[in-house]
């Protein structure tokens, strides 16, 4: 699973002009699935992000998580995180999970998020969105499930 983490002041999520997610202060989450993830994969990813310390201290120093400053996760389904366009101009998308796949893992990321404790908004799976936040700082990271050591 691949995951992009933007810090947020907020973040809101549209499909045909109606609103269907939107959060305050927290994390706006583009995650993506290819073929060999698993639950255990979308596990990891919900606990690392959870954890994460991204917002400052009274010393300015990036030590407070999500659940310290009352923050939220925007969850957007993206299998674009999955594009190829190292030929051509037209990126390939064969390492995207496909739906049957995917949408399950991300209900399942979904899941460990609120499990944490965490408010959760989320977009619509095989939708078209519009996505629209304000980026914090900017503080933008990426997570690739792919990378972790074997004992991780």
């Amino acid at each position: 699973m691949r995951a992009v983490i933007q810090r947020v002041s907020r973040a809101n999520v549209t499909v045909d002009g109606q609103e269907i997610g939107a959060i305050g202060r927290g994390f706006l989450v583009l995650v993506g699935t290819t073929h060999n993830d698993t639950r255990a994969e979308a596990d990891w990813l919900a606990r690392k992000i959870a954890g994460l310390r991204l917002f400052e201290d009274a010393a300015g120093k990036m030590n407070l998580g999500l659940a310290d400053v009352g923050g939220a996760v925007l969850v957007v389904s993206q299998f674009t995180l999955y594009g190829d366009a190292r030929k051509g101009r037209r990126p390939s998308f064969i390492e995207a999970a496909r739906p049957e796949l995917a949408e399950p893992l991300i209900a399942q990321f979904v899941a460990q998020l609120r499990g944490q404790g965490l408010t959760v908004a989320t977009g619509q799976f095989q939708a078209h969105m519009q996505v629209a936040l304000v980026n914090d700082g900017p503080v933008t990271l990426w997570l690739d499930t792919a990378e972790l050591p074997a004992a991780a």
